[in-house]
């Protein structure tokens, strides 16, 4: 038998409350520990090392039986912060990492050295079994439900898949707005689920009124896939400002995309830019919003806190 989700962390329910940028904080990650579930926050959404380091910290000294809380990194060479943050979080602890967009290698043999376990996003079979070579704990299974970077296939199908040829606990990410949705993916086989979008519209969020009602208002069908925020397609409310600046890279990026000297600084540039307007959108109620959610909150009715979005999606 695999080791489920809550064995591996010591929690009490198998999910994580997904890493998202902007979105994630140390307060969301509290509640979250309080109701017996990990908590999860982007290394990216702090500006400075030493802000990283307090957040860590303060977790820490909160932390209680039956939760966790971890970090999620950026592992590809867009993030020119990515060492140092390595670096604090080994030196600070957590109960786990996150990795995404790169090879998690280095990232795996530093944090088994310092006591964390490193869970991996994966969309398919090959990276799968790549990252469980490498001594992943875990695999992050991204189907095409999830919000922000998504995968292309559904579910099921991952799932099953990753279950059937990889020989650690896969966990799913996406598609997952209710307690059936959790029962759904654990029948296929999953070890537990991450959860971010069902989050967004939750009273411990730090983002303007306007996203969480955007949560509210807008539902599955109003979900679009962009290429203008990081150059990787990702997943954003279709708002009429979407809709005025298209969700295709520009003539001139897809031009540059295909030089292979080029490649690399063009998505560099690319991911800066996109952050800087997606903080915008987070923090400030402009006509200039660009919100990235799931089609996961299709069922987010109104703001809540954490602990009650957590009693809705266990009962």
């Amino acid at each position: 038998m695999k080791p489920q989700l809550a064995e591996l962390l010591n929690i009490k329910h198998p999910i994580i409350q997904a890493p998202m940028f902007l979105v994630s904080n140390v307060h969301m990650v509290k509640e979250a520990m309080y109701s017996g579930i990990a908590g999860c926050i982007p290394a990216l959404n702090y500006r400075s090392l030493e802000a990283l380091r307090e957040a860590l910290k303060e977790l820490k000294q909160a932390k209680v039986p039956g939760g966790a809380y971890g970090f999620n990194l950026i592992v590809n060479k867009s993030n020119l912060k990515y060492k140092d943050q390595l670096q604090v979080i080994c030196e600070e602890g957590c109960d786990f990492i996150i990795t995404s967009l790169g090879s998690p290698e280095n990232t795996i043999k530093k944090a088994h050295k310092a006591g964390i376990k490193v869970f991996c996003d994966v969309i398919d079979l090959k990276f799968a079994q790549k990252v469980e070579r490498l001594g992943a704990d875990a695999i992050i299974a991204v189907n095409n439900e999830a919000g922000g970077h998504r995968g292309d296939q559904s579910p099921k199908q991952l799932i099953t898949t990753l279950v059937e040829y990889c020989n650690i606990p896969i966990i799913s990410a996406g598609g997952v707005g209710k307690k059936t949705d959790i029962d759904t993916m654990i029948s296929y086989g999953a070890s537990g689920v991450s959860i971010g979008s069902p989050f967004i519209a939750s009273v411990e969020a730090t983002v303007t009124d306007e996203y969480k009602q955007a949560c509210i208002e807008y539902g599955a069908k109003d979900i679009v896939m962009t290429e203008r925020i990081s150059g990787t397609p990702c997943t954003v409310i279709n708002t009429p400002y979407v809709q005025k600046i298209g969700t295709k890279a520009t003539w001139l990026e897809s031009v540059l995309n295909k030089n292979k000297t080029l490649k690399k600084w063009v998505k560099m540039i690319r991911f800066s830019i996109g952050m800087r307007a997606t903080e915008k959108a987070a923090k400030q109620a402009t006509y200039k919003t660009v919100w990235v959610a799931g089609p996961s909150i299709e069922y987010t009715k109104e703001i809540l806190p954490v602990r009650t979005i957590v009693e809705r999606l266990i009962n």
